[in-house]
This record gives structure tokens, C-alpha cells and sequence, in this order.
């Protein structure tokens, strides 16, 4: 084949992406880095009294990337099927709470569909895939079980660490399906992290476009701040930031299935809003706000708007 029309056939596939990508019809999951355009994904939760608010449009929205309003060109509130990794926590502070946690993570196979599929982690000082995701939620629960007879995987407990190799995991896993995708992590959220911040955990749960969740044990609370002499290399876990921040949820594990299920509700029934990021500077931050125009906020005055909160560009 001549060069020139080999040029031509690359031309026009590059074209006809292009064409594919702004009609949403194999819109990734993700945001998509291309030589000429950078797409930003951002999945919306919006919920009115503790419930998920339904029936918004497009022009409900308004999206603002460094105070900049941006024009959206997809937008979908399709009920999608949920990836999602249970990351168990069995670490030595955990050992009272491994029976109960044990039980909490069964109740939330149960609410599960059949177009759903579940991953199984464990970890301490590092983690490890105990279940591969699947559909068999037998098969997961029976991993489940043998958490209580599990030793502790290494030394001490580095959450954010053992989150980073969760997110990494996940998109091994799920980059190219369609589908919503979430981590939440059963913990007593008692850690030290070494070099992993949490704003690093964040940018790469956006990369990712995966929501943070947490059930915790009764005794699990935010940590108090370091002081201003404490070395940065060093921080403590805080699962209530990471869910804040990555707009997901946070809930006491004697509330069992009943708050799974919530939490997956919230996940599988947000909006999706995906947009070109304007210019800037390799490696700049943009700072994305999502909110409801006057409009809706007048119908649902007391809705609550949370979604991704930033990126960096390439």
C-alpha cells in the first residue's frame, strides 16, 4: 500500500473516533487523554433528605472548571451495573472486629444485582486480591469467611497505601467496561501513611473514576490534625476525607446491609457529565464545581450536589 494512502486511512479512523467520542457512543469511563482533546468525566450525586433526587437533565447543571462555566457533551443517568472491590481490613486492631466485619461484608453480597460483580481484598501493611472479581457471590462470600482465620498481611496498617493498590487493581480489572465503579473499604481507619497523601489517593481515584466509600467500626473517628513541627512524610488515615472528597459515603458497620445498599444506590444513580477541558499548562490543577442552576435549585431546595472535585492535566 502506498504511503500516501495509508496516510489517508489513519486520517479518517482518527476522524471517525473523534466523531464516536463527541456523540457518547462509546464514551470511556474515565477522563481520556488524546493528542488533541482532553475529556473530563464527572459523575454527579445529588440527593435531597438522604435520598438520591431523580429526573434532572443537562440543563439542571451547571459545570465549572477553575470558575469557568463549561458546556457539557454527554450527559446520561442511566442505572449502570457497579464494580465493585470490598477492601477488609485485618490488621491487628481489627482482630475484635474481624467476626462482625466478616458479617457486614456478607450482608452487602446480598444486595448486589445479577449484571454486578465484586472484588475481595484484605490488608494490613500491604494487601492482597483474595477474590478475583466476579459475579458468584458464593464464591466471594466463602472468601469472606476465611477472613477471621487470615493472619495479618505484613506489619502495621497503611490504608492509603493498601487504597492505591484498590484503585490500581480496579482499573487492571475495568478500564473499557461500561458500568460505575466503587471502593469501600471496611476499617477501624487506625494507620499511619508513609508518603502517600491523601490528595494524591484522590487524584487517583478521579483518574480512576471510582467513588470512595467506608464502613466503619463504632470506635472509628477522624483524626486529629499534626502539628505544625510533624514530619509531612507522615499522616494519619482519614477514610472520612477520601469519602468526602471523592463524593461517596461514610456509615457505621452495625448498620450492616441496609447502609451497603444505600451506598450503592448513591453510586449507581448519579449523572454523568462529561465536557473538554479548556487550555492550560502541562500539569496544572483545575478545580471543578458542580452545581444545580437556580431553576432546579428552586424545585429541590434542600438537594446536596457532590462530584469529582479536580484533575490535572497532562
Amino acid at each position: 500500500m502506498r504511503l500516501g494512502r495509508l496516510v489517508e486511512i489513519m486520517k479518517f479512523v482518527r476522524k471517525l473516533l473523534s466523531l464516536i467520542a463527541i456523540a457518547g457512543l462509546a464514551w470511556p469511563q474515565e477522563a481520556v487523554f488524546r493528542s488533541d482533546v482532553f475529556v473530563v468525566k464527572v459523575d454527579a450525586r445529588v440527593v435531597s433528605g438522604g435520598r438520591p433526587v431523580a429526573g434532572l437533565t443537562k440543563d439542571d447543571f451547571r459545570v465549572l472548571d477553575n470558575g469557568s462555566l463549561q458546556t457539557v457533551e454527554y450527559f446520561g443517568h442511566d442505572a449502570e451495573p457497579v464494580h465493585v472491590i470490598l477492601l477488609l481490613d485485618i490488621s491487628g486492631s481489627m482482630y475484635s472486629h474481624v467476626a462482625k466485619m466478616s458479617d457486614v461484608a456478607k450482608q452487602a453480597l446480598a444486595t448486589l444485582g445479577p449484571e454486578d460483580d465484586v472484588a475481595i481484598m484484605f490488608f494490613g501493611g500491604s494487601s492482597m486480591v483474595a477474590q478475583e472479581f466476579t459475579k458468584s457471590m458464593s464464591d466471594a462470600a466463602a472468601v469472606i469467611g476465611t477472613a477471621r482465620r487470615v493472619q495479618p498481611i505484613s506489619y502495621g496498617t497503611t490504608i492509603n497505601k493498601c487504597v492505591m493498590d484498590a484503585i490500581a487493581y480496579m482499573r487492571k480489572s475495568n478500564d473499557g467496561k461500561a458500568g460505575r465503579r466503587a471502593i469501600v473499604i471496611l476499617t477501624d481507619n487506625e494507620s499511619m501513611n508513609y508518603q502517600v497523601p491523601d490528595a494524591a489517593v484522590l487524584d487517583a481515584l478521579a483518574a480512576a473514576d471510582t467513588v470512595f466509600n467506608a464502613i466503619v467500626t463504632d470506635n472509628a473517628k477522624p483524626p486529629k490534625p499534626l502539628g505544625p513541627t510533624a514530619n509531612s512524610d507522615f499522616s494519619f488515615a482519614d477514610v472520612f476525607a477520601l469519602a468526602e472528597k471523592s463524593a461517596g459515603d461514610v456509615v457505621k458497620m452495625d448498620k450492616g446491609g441496609e447502609a451497603f445498599r444505600e451506598i450503592l444506590d448513591r453510586v449507581r444513580r448519579r449523572y454523568s457529565l462529561h465536557y473538554r477541558a479548556p487550555g492550560g499548562e502541562a500539569k496544572s490543577a483545575h478545580v471543578i464545581r458542580v452545581e444545580l442552576t437556580e431553576a432546579a435549585r428552586a424545585r429541590y431546595p434542600k438537594a446536596e450536589v457532590a462530584g469529582r472535585t479536580g484533575y490535572t492535566l497532562p
